[in-house]
C-alpha cells in the first residue's frame, strides 16, 4: 500500500495548492471588481485622472490574477475570474468611450475573446447613463454621436452567431444592449424634438419682440405736434 500512500500525498499536496490558487484568484477578482467599479463611478463624475489611475490599478490586478493562474486553466476560465475580466472590459471601454479615447482591443486588454464582447455589450449601459446626463445638459449633438457608437457595438455583437456555451452567454448581453439601444433612441429623440420646439418658441419670442419694439417706434407720442 505504500505506492497508494504516496499517491495520495500527492493529490493532497495538488489540491492544496489548487485551493490556494482559487482562494487567492477570488481576492484577486474582489479587487479588481471593486476597482472597476470604482473607476465607472469617477467617469460619469468627470474624475478622468482618477479613473484613469483606478483603471491602471485594476490592469495590475488582472495581471497578477492572470500570473496565479497560469498553472490553473481551469481557475482562470471560471466563472467569477471571467467576471471580473468582464469587469475590467466594461470599465475600460465605458473610460474610453466617454473621454473620445481610442477603444481598447481585445489583446490590449489581455482578456479572451467572448470576455471582451461582453463587457463591451455591458458598457453600452453605462453610455446610455453618460447620454441622459448629457441630455440634461442639452447637447443633443453628442448625445447622437454616442448613440451611433451603441449602434455600431450592436451591430457587431449581433452577428456573432455562435452557442453560449462557446460565446460565454453573448445572446443575453447582446438582447441587453437592443433594449438599451431603443430605450436611448427614444429619449434622444423625445429631447431632440423638444429642443427644437424650445428654439421655435425663442425664435417666435424674438420676432414678436421686434415687432413689438419697431411698432412702438414707429407709433406717434400722445401730445405731439402733427405738423
Amino acid at each position: 500500500m505504500e505506492p497508494l500512500e504516496r499517491m495520495n500525498e500527492q493529490i493532497q499536496a495538488y489540491f492544496e495548492a489548487k485551493n490556494a490558487a482559487r482562494e487567492q484568484a477570488l481576492a484577486r477578482a474582489r479587487e479588481l471588481t471593486r476597482c472597476c467599479a470604482n473607476a465607472i463611478r469617477a467617469v460619469h463624475r468627470a474624475e478622468y485622472d482618477k479613473a484613469a489611475g483606478l483603471l491602471g490599478a485594476a490592469r495590475e490586478a488582472a495581471q497578477r490574477m492572470a500570473n496565479d493562474l497560469r498553472d490553473h486553466s481551469d481557475l482562470y476560465h471560471s466563472g467569477y475570474t471571467q467576471d471580473a475580466l468582464k469587469e475590467f472590459v466594461e470599465a475600460s471601454v465605458t473610460y474610453a468611450l466617454i473621454t473620445d479615447a481610442p477603444l481598447p482591443t481585445p489583446d490590449e486588454l489581455d482578456v479572451l475573446p467572448a470576455t471582451y464582447l461582453n463587457g463591451l455589450g455591458e458598457a453600452m449601459g453605462e453610455v446610455r447613463r453618460h447620454v441622459l446626463d448629457v441630455i440634461r445638459q442639452g447637447d443633443v449633438e453628442r448625445c447622437e454621436r454616442m448613440l451611433q457608437v451603441m449602434e455600431e457595438v450592436y451591430s457587431a455583437l449581433v452577428t456573432i452567431d455562435y452557442p453560449d456555451a462557446v460565446t460565454g452567454g453573448l445572446r443575453h448581453t447582446t438582447d441587453m444592449v437592443r433594449g438599451v439601444l431603443e430605450r436611448t433612441r427614444g429619449d434622444l429623440t423625445v429631447a431632440a424634438r423638444q429642443e427644437a420646439l424650445r428654439r421655435a418658441l425663442q425664435d417666435f419670442e424674438e420676432r414678436v419682440l421686434q415687432q413689438t419694439e419697431a411698432y412702438s417706434s414707429r407709433k406717434p407720442t400722445p401730445g405731439a405736434s402733427n405738423e
